[in-house]
């Protein structure tokens, strides 16, 4: 049974339950940009994210890749572990676009031959800035090998994404993972949503995904709606 609030996020809120070892993330209709700057509400954003990570997690474990996701208990809300998270933010990139093509003379749409790891340290009061392996080490944020398995981790969830959207008509330039531990394993933990992936349709490479808010480019809705489509049609049957 949910219980009191832990955390309320940008994007989620997070309950405790009766049991300590569980938590409730309610994904709601919140939509943040720029580090919190730009703000919106949007309909039927958190349903659709839910679904969208609930389907991805259920076919990354069955993968054999370990997630904090155990069941849903409503359209927006999952029943996760309670994860001790790994403050790293992991960024796959595959195709360059966003920040890093602002902060290096990287052409937008440029197709890296070997997926880029790039590893933010998440805190919003130091704006999540870009750390590498030895910083983390000396923050002790994870250890050496703690940081070689996430990291062999994102390139092989990379691998599965890539190939799974790719056949719903979807190039992936780059998304976001987070990861926790639970019992001393390393699970993938937050959520993989349009929210969090930057998100290409193959045939005309319009946006589906944050970016439509971030820079106004249309209908936020709709775009996630479409992606929801591909991924869960059967949400709509």
């Amino acid at each position: 049974m949910k219980t009191e609030v832990l955390y309320s996020g940008k994007a989620k809120t997070i309950y405790k339950t009766d049991n300590p070892s569980e938590l409730i993330a309610e994904f709601r209709d919140s939509l943040t940009a720029f580090d919190g700057k730009k703000k919106s509400e949007v309909a039927k954003k958190g349903y659709y994210n839910a679904q969208i990570s609930k389907k991805i997690f259920e076919m990354l474990e069955e993968k054999g890749i370990k997630t904090h996701f155990k069941k849903m208990e409503s359209d927006t809300e999952m029943l996760v572990d309670a994860v001790e998270i790994i403050k790293i933010e992991v960024i796959p990139r595959n195709i360059a676009a966003g920040s890093i093509t602002r902060k290096y003379p990287i052409k937008e749409g440029t197709h890296f031959t070997r997926p880029v790891i790039v590893m933010d340290y998440k805190s919003d009061e130091y704006a999540d800035p870009m750390i590498n392996e030895d910083i983390a080490i000396a923050m002790e944020l994870a250890t050496p090998e703690e940081l070689k398995q996430i990291r062999s981790m994102a390139l092989k969830i990379n691998e599965i994404l890539v190939e799974y959207l790719d056949q719903k008509g979807l190039k992936l330039p780059d998304f976001k993972l987070e990861f926790g531990r639970v019992n001393g394993e390393i699970v993938v933990a937050d959520e993989i949503s349009c929210d969090t992936c930057r998100l290409w349709d193959k045939t005309t490479g319009d946006s589906l995904d944050k970016d439509i808010f971030r820079f106004d480019k249309g209908d936020l809705t709709k775009a996630y709606e479409e992606v929801a489509r591909r991924i869960v049609p059967e949400i709509f049957e």
